[in-house]
């Protein structure tokens, strides 16, 4: 999965037992009429199966204090290396076998400093009640339904940007002839769909094809969420050739 072959030919991918184990919930929102209504439906089912919310129950707001998705995209989009950060690349090292290569500095080797703080921080006993990990496994299940019934239909791939000031987290593999590179990128890490907007946040524009499998979260799946503002995609990485442009 990390591979570029499987970049250009990527494959369906499904977590096990989450179709089947919210089957009644899949079945519900395959007769909706629009993704909005799919979207409140996922987002009502969320607080009745994992008891999130805030006192009143409402879908978009979480207490203070209470581990959910939607923390945890909170804390990511403050601060990829945050502690909510780690919990999220551990998920996807869980899940798909990916190692994380950066959480505030290179993970160079298991049992360095640097591997041990990621190690805390991503095992956090204050982040894994309410079955956080089983929740993350839903919402990437429903964005592969989202994005196969609504967003790009047909379509393996989209294009997507990245702003970068330099290439530290990234391991550059090999460079091709003009703009063209293959580089390594952590196990999670935030794309666009605007150009513009990627150009805001640093110097270097990566683009990049993104097969839809690997995307775990995007700007539009649900109308209340903390990461509006960047129209962001969170992208499993691995190896990808890309295209980079200097501004």
């Amino acid at each position: 999965m990390a591979s570029l072959a499987f970049n250009k030919n990527p494959q369906a991918l499904h977590i096990a037992g989450v179709r089947d184990t919210h089957d009644a919930f899949f079945a519900q929102i395959e007769g909706v009429g629009t993704m909005m209504d799919a979207a409140l439906l996922f987002e009502r089912y969320m607080v009745e199966i994992f008891g999130l919310g805030g006192s009143s129950g409402e879908p978009g707001r979480v207490r203070r204090f209470r581990p959910s998705y939607l923390r945890l995209l909170k804390g990511w989009g403050f601060d990829s290396n945050s502690a909510e950060g780690a919990v999220l690349k551990g998920w996807v090292e869980s899940r798909f076998g990916l190692l994380p290569s950066f959480h505030k500095e290179a993970l160079e080797r298991f049992g360095s400093p640097a591997w041990s703080n990621y190690m805390e921080e991503k095992m956090s006993r204050r982040f894994h009640d309410y079955r956080i990990g089983l929740q993350l496994d839903l919402l990437y299940e429903f964005c592969q339904w989202a994005l196969a019934r609504w967003f790009c239909p047909g379509h393996r791939h989209l294009k997507l940007y990245r702003g970068v000031n330099d290439f530290s987290e990234y391991q550059v593999i090999r460079r091709a002839s003009g703009r063209s590179a293959v580089v390594r990128l952590n196990n999670l890490v935030s794309f666009t769909a605007d150009r513009h907007i990627a150009c805001e946040f640093g110097d270097y524009i990566i683009e990049a094809q993104v097969p839809k499998v690997k995307i775990l979260f995007f700007k539009d799946l649900l109308p209340h969420h903390p990461l509006k503002g960047e129209a962001e995609y969170l992208v499993i990485g691995g190896e990808y050739r890309v295209q980079v442009a200097y501004l």
